[in-house]
């Protein structure tokens, strides 16, 4: 058993799912692209100087470019910046359940895309999860929920997909400081032109704004970001999208403490479905 990478794995999952608190409060004084893209580069020039300073370099391989532009798109421009502003009128609880979701998509995208084998149990696992979507988006449905945030969620969590997969090997060449600035500042650049055309540039300064922004951008965006690169090139892309089974109960109880939301009973049976199908693709996987 690989008790670092559980103590990072664990840690990794509550820094995430705190940033959908975090960006809850940003989006209510913010713009969210604008704030965002200052957010990533802002990370980005310390992630950047870090690496300087440890010795690391711009001379990445041509996989570690191809990655950094990938999971500065997907997850930064797109994952994230799909999130921030669909959480202008979705909840911070709702929007870490979707988020949950992408380890069930990285296993369907593995057996589908790149013929992984998937036993039986992982199937049942992907029905499983599915299951859980369904529920939670039947009861939401039913209620004053934003569609359009919604669908926005689900479309970040596809990204997130994609991030997570084109990550794999990225990190073996080293500069992996290095790597996460550069993403970073990838994702600020690409957020920073429709932040320009369709976004009011004001900010209301107020204190929890720059409370929210500062974690936000130290802790998930920065902190995490290096420790999920750490866990995919330790144990795999699979294996670490596991951690963000924890996302519903560390991103429910956060919100719970800090915004005052709270979940039905069907949320709760969903998220637990979703929850119960990861964790029976992880054990799944480890038996091939």
């Amino acid at each position: 058993m690989d008790i670092r990478a559980i103590g990072m794995g664990m840690a990794f999952a509550f820094m995430w799912s705190s940033a959908f608190t975090s960006a809850r409060v940003i989006v209510q004084y913010a713009p969210p692209m604008g704030s965002l893209s200052l957010r990533f580069l802002l990370s980005g020039l310390i992630g950047v100087g870090i690496a300087l300073a440890l010795g690391q370099s711009f001379r990445l391989n041509r996989a570690q470019w191809k990655a950094t532009i990938l999971f500065g798109l997907c997850q930064n421009a797109l994952y994230l910046g799909l999130n921030f502003v669909a959480m202008q009128t979705i909840e911070a609880s709702l929007a870490s359940i979707i988020a949950s979701t992408m380890p069930l998509m990285v296993a369907l995208a593995g057996w589908v895309v790149f013929k992984d084998r998937l036993p039986k149990v992982g199937v049942l696992g992907l029905m499983l999860g599915v299951l859980g979507v369904v529920i939670i988006m039947g009861a939401r449905l039913e209620g004053q929920v934003d569609r359009v945030g919604l669908a926005l969620c689900f479309i970040a969590a596809i990204a997130l997909t994609v991030a997570t997969l084109s990550v794999r090997g990225a990190s073996s060449g080293g500069n992996v400081m290095m790597i996460v600035g550069l993403q970073m500042l990838v994702g600020s650049v690409i957020l920073a032109v429709p932040a320009a055309l369709f976004e009011d540039q004001s900010f209301d300064l107020t204190w929890q704004l720059v409370v929210a922004f500062l974690y936000t951008t130290l802790v998930p965006g920065l902190t995490a970001t290096w420790v999920w690169f750490w866990l995919v090139n330790r144990i795999g892309a699979v294996k670490a999208s596991t951690y963000h089974f924890l996302n519903p109960f560390f991103g429910v109880a956060v919100a719970a403490v800090l915004l005052g939301e709270s979940l039905g009973l069907l949320d709760v049976v969903g998220v637990v479905a979703i929850a119960l199908g990861i964790l029976a693709v992880q054990l799944s996987k480890q038996r091939v």
